[in-house]
């Protein structure tokens, strides 16, 4: 009673006060650890239940088995497992289920389907429960062929063979069955019924990309749980749409009933980190404190990741001591932090630490240890990270992890080691290798190489412009107009459009948006002033401005009137005139930033006496007199 009530405490009490245990109580207890998610308290009270010789049960077993893993207690699961096997217990359909999905939330897949195999008698749960494993395990194929056999024998799936199906197809990337799926969903009456079968369907639009139709299915549903607003935000954060996450944030906050808790906090805080709105996001710190979640380790991972985005790398390094640091993910996350802002080397003995501490990386470790190495142009080192990641740690590579060497290679100015590289991997590279061959190219002006990586590009993945300006920048480059006329007129016959290029600056809690030859700022008189002043001063300084970043075929004096009125140097001349001499000034731009604005902004930091710290689309660059923390390697 008191369990199914929530008060576990004095569940326990109770427990602990009674002459006699029967099994009953023994299990009663154990369920009410499981069911209230205290899961290490659950595992001590199944220990001293062995030790004071009771014999489990189906119950038992059932009970303790899901507990393992939240604790990730592969040892604890087989040893359960031995018993099950010796007291003739693998018989029974329950146990055998809980098997199934014991080992596959650990990531046991090839146990869970023994179990499965190994069954006399199913249900429609085994099958729930062995579709979900491999769904759960990223092999969407093999969850398909499953649910094929499931229904060849009969089975009719349910609510929670839908959520799994939902996943699959998301994975998949099959918009056209996700649509079938919520048709099929539809004429079952689910959606009006259930309310995770509406939050299946969001998070799969979401995943597809589709976030209009994800938008759609979350203004349809009756009624909305939590899940169903963190799953929405998540999509709009995930899809680049940061500042519609946060407005959907500031909604549910003043919807009554709705409550934020971890999973909102993850899937926002996301979305502050790419804005770099970190007054906003020190606020959710403040909150995650007020509910007990600041150490929590996915949200302190995410709170790490913020400050490391935000520039306050101190911060994020400060609270990395807090957080337990048992898995890899908040590693994953401070690594990848020293890594944007160019400090490969940090990045490199922090993963040295993570091996002394007896943490094991995983494939999203390589992906931050290979990119802080390529920003800081540690070719070596990650040549030697690249191999000990297969040869030490069995991780095969993903896509992720060559369009990171390749990046490493290109951006060091070893093109043809690049390309032969590619040539060479034993899966087919996808449109990250093809770009990361095609950025290294424009940073180094190889016309030909270049050509060739787009014409890939340009049959993988045609509807990205991107790759397209990046063709465009390398003919004009060199001078070759006509190849950037050809380039920019396959882009308008194709219907795209280039993302336009912006800065944004914080100034008394307020953020101004600047895009390129801004006109319409309140104090765009006083800003183009100071441009001008500055300006003169850099060329008596010998600034010379590198037309090769104009892309277009104009005079001399418009080119120069073009580079002046670039989004970042908009900001920077305002972020002057608006706050006291010699405080840093801060910006976030959605691009990557262009070579003469970075010669530019290293004149300005000398001439104004001011650190200037401006996030790209790619990393941080802090210029202090004269210099940037890259070392122009970027």
């Amino acid at each position: 009673m008191y369990a199914r009530f929530g008060f576990v405490s004095d569940a326990r009490r109770v427990f602990n006060e009674m002459p006699v245990r029967d099994l009953g109580s023994w299990n009663a207890m154990i369920s009410s650890y499981c069911q209230s998610g205290r899961a290490a308290e659950a595992l001590s009270l199944f220990e001293d239940m062995r030790r004071n010789g009771v014999r489990m049960d189906c119950v038992t077993v059932s009970s303790v088995l899901p507990v393992c893993a939240p604790l990730n207690d592969l040892s604890m699961g087989k040893l359960i497992h031995v018993y099950v096997i010796k007291n003739g217990l693998d018989f029974d359909i329950f146990v055998s289920n809980a098997l199934i999905n014991t080992y596959a939330k650990i990531g046991c897949i090839e146990d869970a389907q023994r179990v499965f195999d190994g069954m006399e008698t199913r249900d429609l749960v085994s099958w729930n429960s062995i579709v979900s494993a491999y769904e759960q395990a990223g092999e969407p194929s093999t969850a398909l062929y499953l649910f094929g056999e499931m229904r060849k024998n009969s089975f009719q799936p349910d609510k929670l063979t839908f959520v799994s199906l939902a996943s699959v197809a998301a994975q998949c990337g099959s918009f056209q069955n996700g649509r079938g799926m919520h048709g099929s969903a539809t004429r079952r009456g689910w959606i009006l019924e259930d309310i995770f079968v509406g939050n299946a369907l969001i998070d799969l639009y979401a995943k597809l990309g589709r976030i209009d139709y994800a938008q759609k299915m979350f203004d349809t549903m009756a009624v909305k749980d939590v899940i169903s607003w963190n799953t929405l935000i998540t999509g709009y954060a995930q899809n680049g749409l940061a500042n519609e996450a946060i407005e959907l944030y500031h909604s549910m906050d003043k919807c009554e009933g709705i409550t934020a808790d971890q999973g909102t906090l993850v899937s926002i805080l996301p979305g502050f980190s790419h804005v770099g709105a970190l007054v906003q996001g020190k606020r959710i710190h403040g909150r995650s404190i007020r509910i007990g979640l600041h150490l929590d380790v996915f949200v302190g991972t995410c709170l790490i990741d913020m400050y490391a985005k935000c520039g306050r790398l101190d911060d994020a390094m400060l609270l990395f001591g807090e957080v337990p640091r048992r898995s890899s993910v908040p590693w994953n996350a401070i690594i990848s932090g020293h890594g944007i802002h160019g400090h490969g080397a940090k990045s490199l003995f922090l993963f040295a630490e993570m091996q002394e501490e007896g943490v094991k990386p995983d494939h999203v470790t390589f992906v931050s240890l290979l990119s802080a190495c390529s920003h800081a142009g540690l070719v070596d080192q990650g040549q030697r990270c690249f191999q000990r990641m297969q040869r030490e740690y069995g991780i095969v590579p993903t896509t992720k992890h060559y369009a990171c060497m390749v990046d490493l290679l290109g951006r060091a100015g070893q093109l043809d080691t690049a390309y032969d590289f590619i040539k060479s991997m034993p899966i087919r590279p996808d449109a990250s290798i093809w770009g990361a061959l095609l950025g290294a190219c424009r940073i180094h002006g190889n016309v030909e190489l270049g050509t060739l990586a787009s014409d890939q590009l340009f049959e993988i993945d045609s509807e990205n412009v991107g790759y397209y300006v990046l063709l465009s920048n390398i003919y004009a480059k060199v001078g070759r107009w006509e190849g950037v006329d050809k380039v920019r007129s396959l882009a308008r016959d194709r219907g795209l459009r280039k993302t336009p290029g912006w800065s944004s600056i914080a100034v008394n809690n307020r953020v101004d948006v600047f895009f390129t030859g801004n006109q319409s700022h309140p104090r765009c008189k006083d800003i183009y002033k100071e441009l001008g002043i500055l300006l003169a001063q850099m060329k008596n300084l010998g600034y010379v401005p590198d037309y090769s970043f104009v892309l277009q075929d104009v005079e001399e004096d418009e080119k120069e009137h073009i580079l002046t009125s670039h989004s970042e140097r908009l900001a920077i001349a305002f972020g002057i005139i608006s706050t006291p001499p010699k405080t840093p000034i801060h910006i976030f731009k959605n691009l990557r930033v262009c070579g003469d604005c970075h010669n530019a902004t290293k004149f300005i930091s000398m001439i104004t006496e001011r650190e200037i710290i401006v996030r790209d689309s790619n990393r941080f660059h802090h210029f202090k007199d004269g210099n940037c923390s890259c070392g122009d390697y970027w």
